[in-house]
C-alpha cells in the first residue's frame, strides 16, 4: 500500500507564516519509521501495510500537534494487494511510456 499525506499545523509563530519547523518534525517521524518513503514539496508518501503506515501517520500528526493546537491532515491511499516496491515502480512505468513516444 502507498499512503500519500500532508500534515500541517493550523497555527504558526513564524512571522512569515512558514510551517516548515512543524512539517520537519513530521518528516523526522517518517524517516525514523524505516518504511520506504519519499518527501516532495507538497506530500510525503510511505509504503507498507495498513497498520504500520497508519501508525506512522498518527505519530507524524502527534509530532505536529506538539507544536500547534490544530493540525490539518490530507491522506490518499493506493491499496493494491500483492504489490510492493510501488513507490518507485509506478513512476518507472510512466517514464517507460514516455520513452516509447
Amino acid at each position: 500500500m502507498l499512503f500519500a499525506f500532508s500534515i500541517a499545523p493550523g497555527t504558526t509563530d513564524d512571522p512569515n507564516g512558514s510551517v516548515s519547523a512543524a512539517v520537519a518534525e513530521a518528516v523526522r517521524v517518517v524517516r525514523a519509521s524505516g518504511l520506504p518513503h519519499e518527501t516532495t514539496s507538497m506530500f510525503t508518501t510511505i509504503e507498507g501495510d495498513w497498520d504500520e503506515c497508519m501508525a506512522v501517520v498518527k505519530a507524524a500528526c502527534e509530532a505536529v500537534a506538539a507544536r500547534s493546537p490544530r493540525v490539518s491532515l490530507v491522506l490518499k491511499a493506493d491499496m493494491r494487494a500483492g504489490f510492493t516496491g510501488q513507490l518507485t515502480e509506478k513512476v518507472e512505468r510512466v517514464e517507460e511510456r514516455l520513452r516509447e513516444s
